[in-house]
């Protein structure tokens, strides 16, 4: 093991945020739990490769939360494009299921009926779950890793969470839309029921972009056109609408390198769908520079590559969650494995994590 493992003796994150009153008072480490609480859980929350996570609330409908990854092998031997080796068995679209989000159990393939066929000798990639007009609503990207053409987003549907979902083809790609790496969909409708999809990855013509759909949200809209909302070195983007903020989710840094890999969370925001997104001193992401980061691997690399978070996700009290993947030191960096922390806002309205790192051990979700 190339690290000794951390023990059941590190400080506990806080039960509360700590009380950061602007982007200033961000706290610089976590406050202590009682020891004595036992209503606690570890990080990894899933302790097998799960890339790119996505997660669906759905428990007013089935009763569960879900969560899906990129493609990966039936024991989680990967290569870093999440082909598997020594041809083990691909689960083409890993879906699991859980009461608490902590507790995952694995339910189905996705794509049981049948993997996309539009991009031949491809991975599935950094899927997106919605549940949209009655439908779980699938965006999901087909790539060949360092292939930056060969790419695509494309979107499929089903009348369950666990598929099989109905593959309806790409809807982004460079044959389309002229952006390479056209890979890590994120749907977002908003509250006038426009419906729009970012997406994006690193590279020339690459960078994170927007476009409006159709209202299905299957295809791009006639006559609209693209926008660039973030740098070339960017990717994963995930939006979140909080008052009158547009809160733009994004990754940077080398994502799949195991103990080597420096992928990060950074944010922007604007008051308009469009953008510019910006940090709290007005730095634009469009800007290769731009590195307003709020969740990155600790000094001990306990955990490393923390990157491409998932939607958030409200708990009973009214806390934040978000999931995002990681390398472990418990696991030799074998596989980006499935880590959870709440997430929290300064008044000045800006997300932050509990000292900026992953938690080992933590307050559970109220559910």
């Amino acid at each position: 093991m190339k690290h000794s493992l951390i023990t059941i003796a590190v400080m506990l994150a806080a039960a509360v945020c700590g009380r950061a009153q602007s982007t200033r008072d961000l706290p610089q480490s976590a406050s202590v739990a009682d020891p004595q609480d036992l209503d606690t859980y570890s990080n990894p929350v899933l302790r097998r490769d799960c890339p790119d996570p996505t997660v669906l609330d759905d428990r007013a409908r089935t009763g569960y939360f879900y969560a899906y990854s990129t493609q990966s092998a039936k024991q989680g031997q990967m290569n870093r494009d999440n082909t598997s080796k020594d041809s083990e068995e691909i689960i083409n679209l890993p879906v699991y299921r859980s009461t608490n989000l902590i507790d995952w159990e694995f339910v189905a393939d996705g794509f049981a009926g049948g993997r996309p066929t539009w991009l031949d000798k491809s991975s599935i990639w950094a899927p997106d779950i919605n549940y949209v007009d009655g439908k779980y609503v699938l965006y999901y990207a087909l790539g060949i890793w360092a292939n930056l053409f060969d790419t695509g987003s494309g979107v499929a549907v089903s009348d369950s969470p666990t598929g099989p979902f109905e593959d309806k083809g790409m809807v982004v790609g460079w044959h389309n839309m002229g952006t390479a790496n056209s890979i890590d969909p994120n749907f977002f409708r908003d509250e006038d029921g426009r419906s729009y999809l970012f997406w994006g990855s690193f590279g020339p013509w690459g960078g994170i972009w927007i476009v409006e759909l159709e209202q299905d949200g299957l295809k791009v809209k006639e006559g609209v056109g693209k926008k660039r909302l973030g740098a070339q070195n960017l990717e994963g983007a995930y939006i979140h609408k909080r008052g009158e903020w547009y809160y733009l989710f994004a990754s940077k840094g080398t994502c799949c390198e195991e103990e080597k890999s420096t992928y990060r969370i950074v944010v922007g925001r604007s008051k308009t769908i469009g953008g510019p997104y910006r940090d709290p001193k007005g730095h634009k992401m469009t800007s290769l520079s731009y590195d307003y980061t709020i969740l990155r691997a600790p000094d001990d690399k306990t955990f490393v590559g923390t990157g491409h978070d998932s939607q958030i996700v409200t708990d009973n009290a009214g806390q934040d969650w978000m999931f995002y993947h990681s390398y472990w030191a418990g696991s030799q960096y074998h596989g980006r494995l499935l880590n959870l922390d709440r997430i929290c806002w300064t008044e000045d309205g800006w997300p932050y994590f509990e000292n900026g790192t992953p938690s080992t051990v933590s307050k559970r979700p109220q559910l």
